[in-house]
This record gives structure tokens, C-alpha cells and sequence, in this order.
């Protein structure tokens, strides 16, 4: 389902409030799939089996159970190259979590999200200059002018390769609040009577770039 989420997270950053028809926006490249090996005693330290259940049989190589769980899409979308990729392994070093990792590629910067060791685990948007210089510092604080309208206190940490975006905590939300604030946006919707013109075509585009992917994966034989 992660892959599901990334898929609609590149839609909504890069086309917001758009319509995307999947009959002529969406093309998918290429896509991958491929296993990450679950031993019996990994097996039963989640499960709490002594044994693998009989569906699962197809699944085994020698003992190991393959989870077909890791997966990579390179597709365009409205003519703009994106590419997916999810990884499980079968647990995180100890005192880490999930990590993510995040590049949008512009004319005059790149976009960063990093989420590793240095940030602490948690997530970190950069800007990359594409050409640095005064020309480029007028655009950026200039927009972030812009953006400390609507969000004070955000500010910038300069460096000669990347900027990094200072957010303050007040405006970071936990997962928890998250599903809070798609409850408050499905509840107005529900009170209108509607729903916004992008929602149900991009719904349908993302499950079509999933399952197209998916398809494709089953079908390459590097992955059987």
C-alpha cells in the first residue's frame, strides 16, 4: 500500500487540484518487483507460527519465503518522467524507523526530502540550486515571503549545496492528525453535497498506474 500512497503523493505535489485522465496522462514505462527473504525464524517471530500455513507454500525456496513486498515504477505522468520506489526490509536498524527519500527535479532548483541519520530520522525538505547566485536568493526569498503569509515562522538555513527549509513544530502533524484533518476535508465535502472535479479521475489514475505496474512486473521475466 506504500507504493500506492508514493504514487498519489507524486500526483498531488506535482499536478494539485488538476484533473488527470489516465486514458492519456498516464504511461507506464517500466516496472519491477522482487522479493525480500522471510527465514522460519523471522517467520515465527512475527506470527507467533511454528510453521508456514499451506497458502504460502508457492512462496518458499528452500525453507525462505519470498515476500514479493519491494517494488519500482518508472512511468510519465502528463509528460512528466516520475519513478516510484518502496523497499521492506524485514526490520529497520535499531533506533530507526521507515525512512523516505524525495527528489523533484526544476528548471532553477531540486526539491529534497530526506529523511536518514542526520535528519534525525525525520523528514527534512532541501533546495538545491540549479545556478547559484543573487538571481537565484531574489527567487527564493521572495517566495518565501510569500509563503510566511499564510505560514509564520518558516524560514530558511542557507548553505553553498543545499537550503534547508526550517519549519517550525507547530505546523508538523503526527500520523494520527493527519487522518484527523482527511476526516474534517471527507465531512465537508459530505456537507456539500460534492465532491472536487480531480477526485474520482485521480483516483482512478492512481490505481491504474499501480495495477499497470503490476502487470508489467508479473510479466517481466527477470522477476519470475
Amino acid at each position: 500500500d506504500v507504493t500506492t500512497h508514493l504514487v498519489d503523493l507524486i500526483q498531488w505535489e506535482c499536478f494539485p487540484d488538476q484533473i488527470i485522465d489516465y486514458n492519456k496522462d498516464i504511461k507506464v514505462e517500466t516496472a519491477r518487483h522482487w522479493p525480500t527473504i522471510i527465514s522460519p525464524s523471522q517467520f515465527a517471530e512475527v506470527t507467533y507460527m511454528d510453521s508456514y500455513p499451506a497458502y504460502l507454500q508457492k512462496y518458499l525456496t528452500d525453507s525462505l519465503l519470498n515476500v514479493y513486498c519491494n517494488g519500482e515504477i518508472n512511468y510519465r505522468i502528463k509528460n512528466v518522467y516520475a519513478k516510484v520506489s518502496v523497499i521492506w526490509n524485514f526490520k529497520a536498524p535499531d533506533g530507526t524507523g521507515d525512512t523516505h527519500f524525495s527528489i523533484m527535479r526544476g528548471t532553477k532548483a531540486n526539491l529534497i526530502i530526506r529523511q536518514g541519520k542526520e535528519e534525525n530520522y525525520k523528514p527534512v525538505l532541501y533546495i538545491e540550486p540549479i545556478n547559484p547566485g543573487e538571481d537565484f536568493n531574489n527567487i527564493i526569498y521572495n517566495t518565501l515571503g510569500r509563503i510566511q503569509n499564510d505560514y509564520p515562522g518558516v524560514r530558511l538555513k542557507e548553505s553553498p549545496e543545499l537550503w534547508e527549509v526550517v519549519i517550525p513544530d507547530k505546523y508538523k502533524i503526527s500520523h494520527e492528525e493527519h487522518f484527523a484533518e482527511v476526516t474534517e476535508r471527507f465531512l465537508q465535502y459530505l456537507k456539500e453535497g460534492k465532491l472536487p472535479e480531480w477526485e474520482v479521475p485521480n483516483m482512478i489514475a492512481k490505481y491504474y498506474t499501480t495495477i499497470t505496474a503490476l502487470e508489467i512486473a508479473k510479466n517481466n521475466t527477470s522477476d519470475k
